[in-house]
């Protein structure tokens, strides 16, 4: 990777008409835009255990060195937001005293510049399914729950079979969900049942009208990106240009497909917001 004072490494080519005027407004107009990223699987490797996720080493480097340049930066999760605050290691970051972390898919709000976050009051459904979830599961030697707050999570990823234990949850958590007033939310080798109405696009449309951004980067990894992919295209027909990033992963084609970008997963991620850096100094 280059560094400003010597040769700047060239930004990657969008695949896409709509990604190639995306990255050309973002390089023009740095200070109008905003970047947002989801956490896992795009700032931190995804792992067996999600507790044990931490972001990359060279995240935080990366994002102290772009947000000065551009309007705002957001991280944008499924995870409360003062996990991915502490995970991340974003609290008192210099270069990121604006950074917002949008939890439980913008539910929650984090904010750098006070270290405080507000949260409503959780859905009473997530309370009965947290409650039915060890009856359901017993016997799925492997599969195990996280607990969100405002949602929980089945992982199958160490399961013996992590597909077949993924398919074959998806039925019975789905009635489940129903049953409370929940949806179900797929992603890699994880099923997540929360309220309905939280997702990552409604989270990033609000925030890029919040600050008045008018160019917009997002970058994610899985199925649970995809409304803040659907976002994105509508603020492109809107007239506000974007790039679509996905950090590359082999379980969920559906983003590569869409993507203007498709980057290495988060060492990519990382590699690109240095590069951007690099090209606005």
């Amino acid at each position: 990777m280059g560094s400003p004072d010597t040769h700047t490494t060239d930004l990657p080519e969008p695949v896409t008409p709509q990604g190639r005027d995306g990255l050309r407004a973002l390089l023009a107009r740095p200070g109008e835009a905003v970047i947002a990223l989801d956490f896992d699987g795009t700032l931190a490797p995804i792992v067996a255990d999600p507790e044990q996720a931490r972001a990359h080493p060279d995240a935080v480097p990366a994002l102290t060195a772009l947000a000065p340049k551009v309007a705002a930066v957001a991280v944008i999760t499924g995870r409360p937001a003062e996990v991915a605050v502490r995970h991340g290691g974003f609290a008192d970051a210099p270069g990121l005293e604006h950074l917002v972390v949008l939890g439980h898919y913008g539910a929650e709000r984090w904010d750098a510049a006070t270290g405080e976050v507000t949260t409503p009051d959780p859905h009473p459904g997530v309370a009965a399914v947290r409650a039915a979830l060890p009856g359901l599961l017993t016997g799925m030697e492997g599969v195990r729950t996280e607990d969100k707050g405002h949602a929980v999570a089945v992982h199958t990823r160490r399961a013996a079979d992590p597909q077949a234990a993924f398919e074959a949850l998806r039925t019975p958590l789905g009635d489940l969900a129903l049953r409370h007033g929940l949806i179900v939310e797929p992603g890699r080798m994880v099923l997540e049942l929360r309220p309905p109405g939280m997702d990552k696009g409604v989270a990033l449309e609000r925030h890029v009208r919040e600050i008045g951004a008018r160019v917009v980067l997002y970058a994610g990894d899985d199925l649970g990106d995809l409304p803040a992919y659907t976002a994105v295209d509508k603020l492109r027909a809107d007239g506000t240009p974007g790039l679509l990033v996905c950090s590359g992963s082999d379980e969920v084609t559906e983003l590569r497909e869409r993507a203007d970008v498709v980057v290495d997963g988060p060492e990519g991620v990382v590699a690109l917001l240095r590069t951007l850096a690099d090209h606005l100094s």
